[in-house]
């Protein structure tokens, strides 16, 4: 048939591109440019130039390299510092005690950063050598750490979920709302597994707690104040309806380099970093997006994604075989691709195939989160793991193993939200219209 023809093509000539070492977003141009010549009689050059202008122009894009700069600001400032001394109080009683730091910490951080890797450097470089001094258990606090990192790319701001929402063309303070349940979900789970592990290997872990009088605790979470106060200005104006994403991300951005001037971290040296280190992942995720458009374009010409919706439908595969299928197809492609170019590669092909099969698109970018977050910490490519890797000197297959059981847990996460769909959808649907 025609359709599955034009996939083995385009795919093939993806992975020659990609096995070759060529950059995903030049991969990208690539097949679609081979494509058009080959299967249509448009102008290449035109198509190229037009969706690459208007992909780059987009005004909803500019929340991405806003919040980006947000994560590298607080990067830079004693937010680690700060979030281990505020939650080492709370936790330290819990069966499992501060390895519960790292996941709540990584929660936190993660509604503050949009991204896996920065999540993980930022709690781990405090959490690590401060568990190793109290005797925590290597495979506990590493497994966690890189499980709760995960947490950076579903729990508002997310990168992914801007990239997915325009990719898809879905809102994106709906989807940045839709990810807050299942982000506290999926943390709930990781702290049920700590309690659970503590208590059956007791013999492993400290054996002695610290205590706290409840002034200690109240002075000690003075240190979260300014996050907490932060992550409430940028999400709540949104789901209020005060502002846009775009709006909250410069809110975000004001607030972040206010609470890095008082907490002395701000100077002309960091605040270089930050907006070099935004740059350049701003610019690299933009590259990527615009080969990704102009990829849409080339198969939406080629009549394929078309093609392919007729074929799903004629092969009657119920919705729950199909996410089944999609489930494992994306983690699969996980493990040698990071979670953006997973996206950006695979949403012209996908989404007529959701949107044929009924479902939401804002349920479906949850579900998608969740299941690229899974590609963080498999190998060979699990972002979270090199990170990890570099900060704790530790082979990548004791990672990878001990993180192995909360991947388990996300799969659990996938099957609860496609049996409950409403965990996603409840509260962007409780949410006042966002200002244009």
């Amino acid at each position: 048939m025609p359709e599955l023809f034009l996939t083995i093509f385009f795919i093939s000539i993806l992975l020659i591109f990609l096995g070759t070492g060529i950059w995903v977003a030049l991969s990208m141009v690539g097949v679609s440019a081979i494509g058009m010549l080959l299967f249509t009689s448009r102008p290449v050059g035109d198509a190229m130039a037009t969706t690459i202008w208007g992909t780059s122009s987009s005004w909803t894009l500019t929340a991405l390299p806003l919040f980006v700069w947000m994560g590298e600001i607080l990067f830079r400032t004693k937010l680690s510092e700060n979030l281990f001394k505020g939650l080492t109080p709370w936790m330290s009683r819990l069966p499992g005690g501060l390895i519960h730091v790292n996941i709540v910490g990584c929660a936190l951080f993660a509604a503050i950063s949009g991204s896996s890797a920065a999540t993980v450097a930022t709690v781990g470089k405090m959490s690590i050598p401060e568990l190793r001094k109290r005797n925590y258990p290597e495979k506990l606090l590493l497994g966690s750490l890189a499980g709760s990192g995960t947490l950076g790319l579903l729990i508002p701001p997310s990168i992914i979920l801007i990239i997915y929402g325009v990719t898809v063309q879905e809102s994106i303070a709906k989807l940045f709302i839709a990810g807050i349940i299942p982000g506290i979900m999926i943390a709930i789970f990781f702290m049920f597994y700590v309690i659970g592990w503590s208590i059956l290997n007791e013999d492993s872990m400290p054996k002695t707690k610290e205590t706290f009088s409840f002034s200690q605790k109240i002075k000690d979470s003075g240190q979260l104040i300014p996050v907490i106060v932060l992550i409430a200005a940028v999400i709540g104006s949104i789901y209020v309806g005060v502002a846009t994403a775009t709006e909250a991300a410069s809110l975000g951005v004001v607030g972040a380099l206010i609470l890095s001037f008082f907490q002395k971290s701000l100077n002309k040296e960091t605040f270089k970093l930050s907006l070099l280190g935004a740059t350049k992942t701003s610019c690299m995720i933009a590259f990527i997006l615009a080969g990704s458009s102009f990829l849409s374009l080339a198969m939406g010409f080629t009549g394929l994604p078309r093609g392919l919706a007729i074929w799903i439908q004629e092969m009657n595969l119920s919705p729950y075989v199909l996410i089944l299928v999609l489930t494992i197809f994306y983690i699969i492609l996980g493990m040698f691709l990071d979670g953006i170019s997973a996206v950006v590669l695979t949403m012209a092909i996908i989404e007529p195939m959701i949107r044929q099969a009924g479902f939401d698109m804002i349920w479906f970018g949850v579900f998608l989160v969740i299941v690229v977050e899974m590609a963080q910490i498999t190998p060979p490519v699990g972002f979270n793991l090199f990170v990890l890797q570099g900060m704790a000197k530790k082979d990548m297959g004791f990672i990878a193993k001990s993180a192995f059981p909360l991947f388990l847990l996300m799969i659990l996460a996938v099957v609860v939200i496609v049996i409950f769909p409403d965990i996603a959808l409840w509260l962007p649907e409780q949410m006042i219209q966002p200002l244009k």
